[in-house]
């Protein structure tokens, strides 16, 4: 088994045991029932789960030619906190970028915060992917900006027709996790 194989392996055990997989019926951002629900932050919030979630993206956004990672608050704040800390660990740094959800009204006005610069290639992230409105917001605001997204990723993909949707874009989807409607999670392709 490869070393990232065993990294997204050990991903999906520490958010099973962090309770970040819960099953039963609950109600989606994105609309809809769900007889499973992923809390991305209980795993990208745990010292290990954090740790993990870098390491299994840092490669990806290395391949893709990132300069900066960036994704939808309040998601994406702490896995693009770790991947930006990892990145620099690694002596291949990647910048972290937070997109709000309506641009600030006072000081800068911004709309994604961080060391932002027209041109920059950016990877858009966030926890979850279901329907992608979270990621197309994130994907609209880093774009208004003058930059290029490069890569779209999530933790966890619903395969609810998001992923689906970012590929008709013309972006590149990628996920670490799959679930099925039934809630069978497993390690994407």
């Amino acid at each position: 088994m490869s070393e990232s194989k065993k990294l997204e392996q050990r991903l999906l055990q520490v958010a099973k045991d962090r309770k970040a997989l819960l099953f039963g019926e609950f109600k989606l951002s994105a609309g809809g029932i769900s007889p499973y629900y992923f809390d991305g932050r209980l795993l990208t919030l745990d010292p290990e789960g954090a740790y993990l979630t870098a390491e299994c993206f840092l490669p990806i956004l290395m391949q893709c030619g990132a300069e900066a990672i960036a994704g939808p608050t309040l998601g994406a704040d702490p896995i693009v906190a770790a991947v930006a800390v990892m990145s620099y660990l690694k002596k291949s740094p990647v910048s972290a970028l937070i997109v709000r959800k309506e641009a600030k009204y006072h000081g800068g006005m911004r709309s994604v915060e961080g060391p932002l610069r027209k041109g920059m290639r950016v990877a858009v992230v966030d926890d979850t992917c279901t329907s992608g409105a979270s990621l197309f917001h994130a994907i609209d605001a880093v774009e208004a900006e003058g930059c290029e997204v490069v890569k779209v990723l999530s933790i966890m993909d619903r395969m609810a027709g998001g992923s689906e949707e970012c590929t008709r874009r013309g972006y590149e989807f990628q996920s670490i996790f799959t679930a099925d409607v039934e809630g069978n999670i497993s390690i994407a392709p």
